[in-house]
């Protein structure tokens, strides 16, 4: 098998150093595809906490707009900016990166849950959209990062803890959401040379939109019932998730990882 090389280039500048505390985010620009909701709309919210600019991508134009206006508050109009792009098309996805003039960080949360089903019943056309939206959509954001984000730049992905504790009805859709933590690692050596890091977030079950809408709970009691008989007797909080994000953006030193938080949900 032969192996891409990089040619006789002098070696770049290791990664630039810089505090590994969410502060050091401040002056940063983070684009997050995927942050119209849940774990992305809340990373924007602690993104714009610690004084990062942040551009919100996402499909729905009604959802984007009342995103924008959410994580902005009283904030000025450039501080946050929206941009309608899917995580699969390659010119949204550049056109997002462009709106913020340099962008530092990519967090993508985008992707749904397409390809579930147990294994006698799948349709090819299900599964292939699962790795569309999740393996090809992390490799198109990747493509579109990697000749825009500086040296010390970083992507984050996420995956899920169905991927190491599968249960049935799951092989489509884990098919799709481990390849984004083989993605992860293999782009991590790939960009290095751009000093670029890449790492995923393998979550657990966190109290969002999605959540709600996929397990049919309506209600906060709902919520809490189903959450009760995890190692922490409730489910993560969307902000508890995100600030996972935000650790990862920080620390130049971090990369390659898959790094789980899911309050114990695996070890259950």
């Amino acid at each position: 098998m032969s192996v891409l090389t990089t040619d006789s280039a002098p070696a770049p500048a290791p990664v630039p150093v810089r505090s590994p505390l969410p502060s050091g985010l401040a002056g940063s620009t983070a684009v997050v595809v995927g942050g119209t909701s849940g774990i992305g709309l809340a990373a924007g919210v602690l993104l714009r906490e610690v004084g990062a600019r942040v551009v919100l991508a996402g499909r729905d134009a009604a959802r984007l707009e009342a995103a924008v206006a959410r994580v902005r508050g009283d904030g000025p109009a450039d501080a946050v900016l929206g941009a309608i792009a899917d995580v699969t098309d390659e010119d949204a996805l550049a056109r997002a990166l462009d709106l913020a003039d340099t962008a530092h960080h990519v967090l993508v949360t985008a992707g749904g849950l397409t390809g579930a089903g147990l294994v006698t019943g799948l349709a090819a056309a299900d599964v292939r959209e699962a790795f569309d939206s999740r393996a090809w959509g992390a490799l198109a954001v990747a493509k579109a990062a990697a000749t825009r984000l500086p040296a010390g730049g970083s992507i984050t992905f996420s995956s899920g803890v169905y991927v190491t504790r599968p249960i049935p009805g799951m092989a489509g859709a884990l098919a799709a959401v481990g390849a984004v933590e083989t993605v992860t690692k293999a782009l991590a050596v790939e960009l290095a040379p751009r000093r670029l890091r890449v790492n995923a977030l393998r979550f657990g079950s966190f109290d969002t939109p999605l959540l709600r809408g996929a397990a049919g709970l309506g209600s906060d009691e709902a919520v809490a019932a189903a959450g009760a008989s995890t190692p922490l007797g409730r489910y993560g909080t969307a902000d508890e998730a995100a600030a996972a994000a935000l650790f990862l953006m920080a620390n130049t030193y971090v990369t390659g990882q898959v790094i789980t938080v899911d309050g114990g949900q695996a070890l259950a």
